[in-house]
């Protein structure tokens, strides 16, 4: 991660609106926003706080930021020349992330260390772990394959970022196609089965994440019902019983 400085302010106004700085100065005491131009100076303030927060940065001298935000303004001279500026960005935000990454890296431990200590969890020796929630019969796909599944994927937290069953169609794709556990883990399953995978960082999407949905250093868990397995090459699915709705 870098800092984005003012591009990404100005791209995060853009996208958001200023819905935003209206939304958020309700819950913010002693702002009062009196017209438009309050508005936009809060959603700055929204936005620039936002992404020194992404860099782990919670802590800063607001009023220096402030101060320093209006003497540039003004066109006032700054106190360093450009290099200085990006130096001492650079090395704040490199010192931050370092310290951020290794709390998460740590959180992240700690989750799969005890969920893998639960009873009916096993581990495999790359570190993916899965309950058989359901026991299938039919085929066990390959890396080859493609397979159609219904499955839920959540954070450790429980959050859920994305659902095949909330858009109400099973989703189908080449194993070949997918991330690391997925790989590994539908290979364990015969079409007709539902497993829950843990998935560690590594398998999933590793250091950076994916979007906002999933932060760096996420274990993921999915629940996951495999429908069908088409074999490399074959015209047609491998079909077994139909899921069992009720059980998931």
């Amino acid at each position: 991660m870098r800092f984005t400085g003012f591009a990404i302010v100005v791209l995060t106004l853009v996208n958001n609106g200023f819905a935003l700085a209206q939304q958020n100065a309700k819950a913010s005491s002693g702002i009062t926003l009196a017209n438009r131009a309050d508005s936009v100076a809060y959603a700055f303030g929204v936005s620039i706080g936002q992404d020194l927060k992404r860099t782990g940065i919670e802590q800063v001298n607001a009023d220096i930021l402030a101060k320093a935000v209006t003497a540039t303004l003004a066109g006032e001279a700054a106190r360093f020349d450009a290099d200085e500026v990006r130096e001492l960005i650079m090395h704040t935000v490199t010192g931050a992330k370092n310290k951020m990454d290794e709390r998460l890296k740590g959180e992240a431990l700690a989750f799969m260390e005890s969920n893998g200590a639960r009873e009916g969890v096993q581990t495999t020796a790359s570190g993916l772990q899965y309950e058989i929630i359901r026991k299938g019969t039919g085929e066990t796909p390959t890396y080859a394959d493609t397979v159609t599944v219904h499955y839920k994927g959540q954070l450790s937290n429980g959050k859920v970022f994305d659902s095949s069953y909330d858009r109400g169609e099973p989703a189908t794709f080449e194993l070949a196609d997918v991330i690391a556990g997925w790989q590994e883990g539908l290979q364990l399953m015969q079409a007709g089965a539902h497993y829950r995978l843990y998935l560690p960082y590594e398998m999933g999407y590793g250091e950076r994440g994916a979007g906002e949905d999933i932060p760096p250093f996420s274990p993921l868990i999915f629940d996951v019902e495999l429908i069908t397995v088409k074999k490399s090459g074959d015209a047609t699915p491998v079909v077994t019983d139909p899921v069992n709705e009720s059980g998931r």
